[in-house]
């Protein structure tokens, strides 16, 4: 194996591929004599690199280079769940194989099928060009996570996948331990505090624990361009058992409304016309669920809150120098300024 640890994610990473043939090869998954990769990595985090050999190409999922936060990037969980959703409503790759040993390529990876498709980015919506298809996408963007949460997550198979009860008590601990190890290699952030304490004391109480996916938005989906179909929900990292209105929160903190004020969402599109509103997002999402979202300012804050954790951390691995992405040094003035979208939310509800 060769040595990646000095090592940085980003368009120049590659995969060790002596090591990936050595798995390959004592596992019997296929003829590797013209083994070959590709970074195909388009995210700001884990790694995706193609795949080519016996005649095939996959997708090889791996955590970022560096040093990383506990139970951050944990390529076997992405695995476990993905295997669950095989053969469910949930559009999501074949899974392929997977490899918990770092010994191989210098860290845990699995290989998905390859999906060729569409993801709407911020920079470039891609096929969405027009207000039918953008209603479209957005009406799949509920229906798809409907789906997810109708599946019956025990008879998949994901029995201890994760802790049922008191979840949003945990992620809100977990969070703010990860905030915690993070500041000290970036700066301090009072307002995170003032956020944490007032999710503290308004903690909902949750509906019936499903699948959460943990980064459910739209850009984690693909996208048929004909039919604006969803064909794959990607970067399953973070998923778990629990709150399912958590996703949903998480999914419209991304979502602009036009009169939204600058900084209080991050978001993969523009407020263009046939894009469904907040609200019409919430009221199709009742419809199709039978949850009503009554608590929406507690799941937007607690969205807000971890994904400046989130942005925190890919800032401290810059910082120290683990990772060259310019995303990851804009970091310094989005932070603080997502911290204070936050805290907006907190203060616009009265107690």
């Amino acid at each position: 194996m060769s040595d990646l640890t000095q090592e940085k994610t980003g368009p120049s990473a590659t995969v060790d591929l002596a090591g990936l043939k050595r798995f390959l090869d004592e596992r019997k998954l296929g003829d590797t004599s013209n083994l070959r990769s590709e970074n195909i990595s388009f995210g700001h985090s884990n790694e995706v690199h193609l795949i080519h050999f016996g005649g095939n190409s996959w997708a090889l999922r791996r955590p970022p280079r560096g040093p990383l936060l506990p139970t951050a990037h944990d390529m076997m969980r992405e695995y476990r769940v993905l295997k669950a959703l095989q053969n469910t409503p949930v559009p999501v790759p074949r899974m392929y194989a997977s490899c918990d040993d770092p010994s191989y390529i210098g860290a845990p990876f699995y290989l998905m099928e390859y999906m060729r498709g569409e993801v709407v980015r911020a920079d470039n919506n891609n096929f969405v060009k027009t207000p039918e298809l953008r209603r479209n996408v957005s009406r799949q963007m509920v229906e798809v996570l409907a789906a997810l949460q109708k599946v019956d997550w025990r008879a998949a198979g994901l029995e201890g996948f994760g802790r049922s009860e008191g979840y949003l008590e945990r992620q809100l601990n977990r969070w703010s331990d990860q905030l915690e190890r993070t500041i000290p290699h970036t700066r301090p952030l009072p307002v995170m505090e003032q956020v944490k304490e007032w999710l503290r004391a308004h903690l909902p109480e949750s509906p019936a624990p499903t699948i959460v996916h943990g980064d459910y938005k739209l850009d984690n989906l693909m996208f048929d361009p004909a039919t604006a179909r969803a064909i794959a929900v990607l970067d399953w990292e973070m998923s778990t058992i629990g709150d399912p209105l958590a996703d949903f929160g998480w999914m419209l903190s991304y979502w602009p409304d036009p009169d939204d004020k600058a900084g209080n969402v991050m978001t993969a599109m523009n407020a263009d016309d046939g894009w469904l509103t907040r609200r019409e997002m919430i009221e199709l999402y009742e419809e199709r669920t039978g949850r009503v979202m009554r608590e929406f300012p507690f799941y937007q804050a607690f969205a807000l809150f971890k994904l400046a954790i989130i942005m925190e951390g890919s800032y401290s691995r810059f910082v120290r120098g683990q990772a060259d992405d310019p995303l990851f040094a804009g970091m310094k003035e989005r932070v603080p300024a997502l911290a204070d979208a936050a805290w907006s939310v907190c203060k616009s509800v009265h107690s």
